[in-house]
């Protein structure tokens, strides 16, 4: 085997390396304690995640658990709440703007009725006056032409006698001092004693054998004869 050569600074450090030997006494403390050996520095994950594990057991995970679910809970009813509370605010501005946006279209409209019907009445209006100008003229025309007529019309003829110069004289017969007339009217047969009322107004006023006379207050007369009526 060959020989090595190991320097008295090499030799020294491996000694203290291997450290003291427990067997040769050291009563005076000259010996150094052997250094502490630092132990190694964890992993972050497992300098993290391991005192959990370690230290908690199921149950305080459940009650950890169920502590922070309550918080959590709430915050979600929060959150849902303003959001439902948003929505229903955006809804209802959108619908009072439809509604707002509706009713000023609606009044623009009836704006636009109101004018066409401003102008149809004054139209209507002014037709009316018209109307009643062209009336008024047309009444005092009329009014003129009456005057004017009334100077130059003839005198309207009794009433009946028409109809009484349509009748038929059939003759006449003599009771004691009762002396009456017989007449065909074209429907009856009538028969009138001297003086009688005849028809409207007209009296029978003289009774012959071949006629009778009628007379109307008016000064009007007619005669019918036995043959023919005049």
């Amino acid at each position: 085997m060959p020989a090595r050569h190991i320097s008295s600074q090499s030799f020294d450090e491996i000694l203290s390396d291997l450290g003291d030997d427990p067997a040769i006494p050291d009563p005076h403390g000259i010996r150094k304690p052997p250094p502490q050996q630092s132990t190694p520095p964890r992993a972050p994950n497992q300098s993290r995640g391991n005192p959990f594990t370690e230290s908690l057991n199921p149950t305080q995970i459940r009650n950890s658990l169920q502590g922070i679910a309550l918080p959590i809970a709430l915050i979600g009813i929060l959150l849902a709440a303003a959001i439902a509370f948003f929505a229903a605010y955006t809804s209802l501005n959108k619908q009072s703007q439809d509604a707002l946006e509706t009713s000023q279209q609606q009044i623009s409209e009836l704006r636009k009725e109101l004018a066409l019907m401003r102008d149809q009445i004054h139209q209507d209006q002014d037709e009316l006056y018209f109307a009643i100008d062209e009336i008024e003229v047309s009444v005092h025309s009329l009014k003129e032409r009456k005057i004017e007529t009334r100077g130059v019309s003839k005198p309207q003829a009794p009433t009946h006698e028409s109809e009484l110069r349509r009748w038929r004289y059939l003759g006449t017969s003599q009771m004691g001092n009762i002396q009456q007339a017989y007449f065909h009217t074209g429907k009856s047969h009538l028969a009138y004693e001297r003086g009688a009322q005849v028809l409207g107004e007209w009296r029978l006023n003289n009774i012959e054998k071949g006629l009778v006379t009628l007379t109307h207050p008016q000064g009007k007369s007619v005669i019918l004869r036995t043959s023919k009526s005049e």
